[in-house]
């Protein structure tokens, strides 16, 4: 019966390589991996159609929604310049600080919108013309603006940590926390290996300039960027202070950021607001359909102990943790190279949870382990969406982009990767100041 199972399971996911390699849309790509798993392993449809809308009632997911639609408003408010300015002042004059502007401020904005799509939006068109200008390659740009926007998935609030909370019954705190230290250690590494490479450009530095006038410059952005700055605050701290919900933080987040698009810095109109709600719309509308396709699919997974199944099929192999962990993060990123990062963590967290269990990876350690996997196969081809996007922002070829967005990955992607999944306290320790 086992060898039944995972044939039919290997049945499911091979017609879903096969659907997206001929690019049919993400829903119809799991509709027919869903249809396969029903028709082949006896599954009835009509109840697992039921129980998978029936899913969408549920508050947490309101989250989603109302992060995306605060993270558009704040694309089009002019938020992002102000941040990118402030941040400008402190590191903006040393050799490849402009780099450094890109990564920090698209940690920040991620902190702000839970969504990658939404940094490299904000972002893109600001930095990336500034950066050529100041002399940096376009295509170097290109690729570290749409490498810190991962960024995006990994600061909390994050949209795909809501999403494996929710699917694994893990604190959605305690998720956010996870992908925190991975998250501010990946800003680093960014920080680093720009420094390094920008030696080799020929770049325009600002003049230098005194103190009195560097100290002036830094009160009046600082000024500029505070209610920006105010708005994560609020978030994280109303979330991690017990003060409101993920859900209530989120609904806070869109209210906070009318008056600020509006009235203080004037980038919303009533227009452009329009867009923004008609954005979210269309994004939401492509990630519920996608949510309940997905979340159907693993649900007929684990009533046909298909995760039981595995680990049995894993564990004849082997039981060694640092080669399961090895094979498992090779796993991750493969599928996050090929569907979205929603989709991997919808259709791989309940499916991959009880073998993590199993080598003593706790669901917390876990979401990390997701989380960074997925954000990186935001930025890795053939998928990568991101990095996609940041191209046609940044009027780059493809051939210009893709050496340095593979160097910035190797040296300062991959090494998180691995410590978040070898050095359980990395997402342990601030979920630990919490108590969880």
């Amino acid at each position: 019966m086992e060898l039944e199972i995972v044939t039919v399971s290997l049945i499911a996911l091979g017609v879903l390589v096969v659907l997206l390699s001929f690019g049919v849309p993400l829903p119809y790509c799991f509709g027919g991996a869903l249809m396969s798993m029903t028709f082949l392993g006896g599954g009835t449809m009509e109840g697992t159609l039921v129980w998978g809308f029936s899913q969408l009632s549920n508050p947490v997911l309101l989250c989603i929604p109302l992060f995306v639609f605060a993270g558009t408003l704040m694309s089009e408010s002019g938020i992002a310049e102000s941040l990118l300015k402030f941040v400008n002042v402190f590191v903006g004059r040393i050799r490849g600080g402009l780099g450094v502007v890109a990564a920090v401020s698209c940690a920040i904005i991620g902190a702000i919108s839970g969504s990658g799509l939404t940094g490299i939006a904000a972002t893109g068109p600001i930095l990336i013309p500034e950066m050529a200008a100041k002399g940096y390659p376009r295509g170097y740009a290109t690729a570290l603006v749409a490498n810190s926007s991962i960024l995006g998935l990994l600061i909390p609030p994050s949209v795909i940590m809501i999403i494996y909370g929710w699917v694994t019954d893990t604190s959605i705190l305690a998720c956010f926390l996870a992908t925190l230290g991975p998250g501010l250690l990946v800003t680093f590494m960014f920080c680093m290996v720009n420094l390094f490479m920008s030696r080799k450009f020929p770049l325009k530095l600002d003049p230098p300039k005194e103190m009195k006038e560097i100290v002036k410059e830094g009160v009046t952005m600082t000024s500029r960027a505070l209610p920006a700055l105010i708005m994560p605050l609020i978030i994280l701290g109303g979330i991690y202070g017990g003060v409101m919900t993920p859900t209530e933080a989120a609904a806070v987040a869109v209210v906070y950021s009318l008056p600020v698009g509006f009235m203080i810095y004037k980038g919303l109109t009533f227009q452009t607001f329009l867009n923004a709600a008609k954005n979210s719309a269309t994004a939401v509308g492509s990630i519920m359909i996608m949510i309940v396709f997905s979340l159907i699919l693993s649900q007929i997974f684990v009533m046909e102990d298909v995760p039981q199944a595995m680990v049995e099929g894993v564990f004849t192999i082997t039981q060694n943790k640092v080669l399961l962990l090895i094979l498992i993060n090779f796993l991750l990123f493969f599928v996050g190279m090929i569907v979205n990062d929603v989709t991997s963590i919808i259709l791989l967290g309940p499916l991959l949870l009880p073998l993590m269990e199993a080598i003593g990876v706790s669901p917390v350690q876990f979401a990390a382990i997701m989380g960074v996997n997925t954000a990186m196969g935001g930025v890795t081809p053939p998928y990568a969406s991101i990095l996609y996007l940041g191209m046609r922002i940044g009027k780059a070829e493809f051939s210009e982009v893709i050496r340095p967005a593979m160097i910035l990955i190797i040296f300062g992607y991959v090494p998180v990767v691995f410590l978040t999944s070898f050095w359980p306290d990395l997402s342990l320790f601030f979920p630990g100041l919490f108590g969880y």
